[in-house]
């Protein structure tokens, strides 16, 4: 049903995206900046987080417009069918557009380079952001039906919180007294994979029907963006708290 789909044909298109989005952030870019000033982009940045916050919010409401998490909670994991019906397909659309919404949010690390904070184009960030694409994907492509609405709606729900702190942070120092929960922002992201873990697991317990190797490759990603946050948590807040 979705091969048709833009970016859906083939994984070739994603493939080429982040194989681009790669180059530029780790070489092109630093090198075209290396002999420039780094570029104000506050408004463009506060826009652009303005607008992440409404998608996300936007994404976090369509499980329930659909019907999907009614769905999963009243029939567990029988799996709908998933012919070319109503119900099908607004969930696939759902998940075309989460899939589309990893493909924007490339541009988090393109605005990094354009303001020449490569410190921030971190192993973690990287990883993090080309994954994301590639699980939206095929899960799309290949795993396509209501299960995986879960984890979709509650990265949503993540994304909003996130994207309007990055909205406020970017509005410049005097907004900056707003934002003293920074360093809970990634115990959410914590307690997000952590939630995530479970959810597949229970997938695999209860037997569902879905591809074990997918599911695997999903769960052990998962389990690395806990380790990854983790290790960033314990950097970046734990030495401080000591210092202190």
């Amino acid at each position: 049903m979705v091969d048709s789909w833009f970016l859906m044909s083939s994984p070739m298109p994603v493939l080429s995206i982040l194989s681009f989005y790669l180059y530029f952030v780790l070489k092109l870019g630093p090198q075209l900046m290396a002999t420039r000033k780094a570029f104000n982009l506050q408004g463009i940045l506060v826009a652009y987080n303005f607008y992440q916050v409404l998608f996300s919010l936007w994404l976090c409401t369509m499980p329930f417009r659909v019907g999907a998490l009614g769905y999963i909670f009243k029939h567990g994991c029988q799996p709908a069918d998933q012919a070319r019906n109503p119900f099908s397909i607004a969930v696939s659309n759902g998940a075309w557009w989460y899939f589309f919404s990893k493909i924007v949010e490339l541009l988090d690390t393109v605005f990094f380079v354009l303001r020449k904070k490569q410190n921030q184009v971190t192993f973690l960030h990287v990883y993090h952001h080309t994954i994301t694409a590639l699980f939206s994907w095929g899960y799309l492509k290949f795993l396509p039906g209501e299960q995986g609405v879960v984890i979709g709606c509650l990265n949503s729900v993540v994304h909003v919180i996130m994207y309007f702190y990055y909205m406020v942070a970017a509005m410049g120092p005097k907004y900056q007294k707003y934002i003293w929960w920074k360093k809970y922002m990634t115990w959410i992201q914590l307690v997000q994979f952590c939630v995530m873990l479970a959810y597949l697991l229970c997938l695999l317990a209860y037997d569902c029907k879905l591809s074990k190797a997918l599911t695997f490759f999903f769960i052990s990603n998962v389990a690395i963006f806990l380790y990854l946050f983790s290790d960033f948590y314990r950097k970046a807040y734990k030495k401080k708290e000591k210092i202190g």
